[in-house]
């Protein structure tokens, strides 16, 4: 090996060692325990395993589960419930929260309505949606959308209206239209806030597709627990949980990926630490 290819792999290693800090080392510490410990409760007979089962038993489940074809089904039609109906909200409240931040009229005739909207529980209308629209993809598309509107919503309106005055001014001054100013003033301005709605409405719509998929389906992961809870599957119900907590995750990361090159200025990620 060369001497540079050396100082490489050293420069490298030092670097790997100086990422794995305190906090990395405590985390990794209390996993280790809770899991250690939880294993070894079950496998003392502490816990029964019909109660809480060992997380061995479920990672062998878990990795059943993600080679049979019915489960990944399953996956893909709760997936499909989770993006096109976050997708809709996404269009349906940076479109309105826009109009709501730069037009006083529509906030005054509008707001009232989308807070007597939020006000209502989407779990009490759920059943309601289920009737109207039936027992197939499309109540659960309906639920996740209402679930992620509001967050959008109101981010989208706080951003709109976070923009600088000077900056508008100065746009008008070199005689920008109106929809340049929004394209290269409002909107850019409003990415950090539009991105914590997309944070928050991610998990939510992991939550209203299984919600939803309780209350009438005979499709999808929520659906699957109701199916498993059914006949005392305890290990299969933690199974179905650990995919929608890793399905979560990835949304997540992929929408914290997308969040850094689209608001890559600013340092609102990097302070919140979630």
């Amino acid at each position: 090996m060369t001497v540079t290819a050396m100082s490489a792999a050293r420069g490298g290693a030092r670097g790997f060692l100086g990422r794995l800090d305190a906090s990395t080392f405590v985390s990794a510490t209390l996993f280790v325990a809770f899991f250690g410990g939880w294993e070894l409760a079950v496998r003392e007979g502490v816990m029964p395993a019909f109660v809480l089962p060992s997380p061995s038993a479920v990672l062998v489940q878990v990795l059943a589960d993600l080679t049979s074809a019915n489960t990944l089904y399953n996956c893909a039609y709760t997936l499909t419930e989770i993006l096109v109906g976050f997708f809709g909200a996404l269009v349906l409240g940076v479109g309105l929260g826009a109009l709501i931040a730069l037009s006083p009229m529509v906030d005054k005739v509008l707001s009232p309505y989308i807070v007597a909207l939020q006000t209502i529980p989407k779990v009490a209308v759920a059943p309601i949606l289920v009737i109207w629209f039936g027992f197939g993809i499309e109540s659960k598309i309906v639920i996740v959308a209402l679930i992620d509107f509001f967050p959008i919503l109101v981010n989208a309106v706080a951003g709109f209206r976070s923009t600088d005055p000077r900056q508008i001014l100065l746009m008008k001054s070199l005689e920008a239209s109106d929809w340049q100013i929004f394209l290269k003033v409002r909107l850019p301005n409003a990415t950090p806030f539009l991105m914590a709605g997309v944070y928050i409405s991610m998990i939510f719509s992991v939550i209203g597709a299984v919600v939803g998929e309780f209350i009438g389906s005979a499709q999808g992961l929520g659906s699957l627990i109701v199916q498993r809870q059914a006949g005392m599957d305890v290990v299969g119900v933690f199974s179905v949980l650990v995919i929608l907590t890793l399905i979560g995750m990835c949304l997540n990361f992929a929408a914290r990926f997308v969040g850094k090159r689209l608001a890559f200025w600013s340092n609102t990620e990097s302070s919140s630490g979630i």
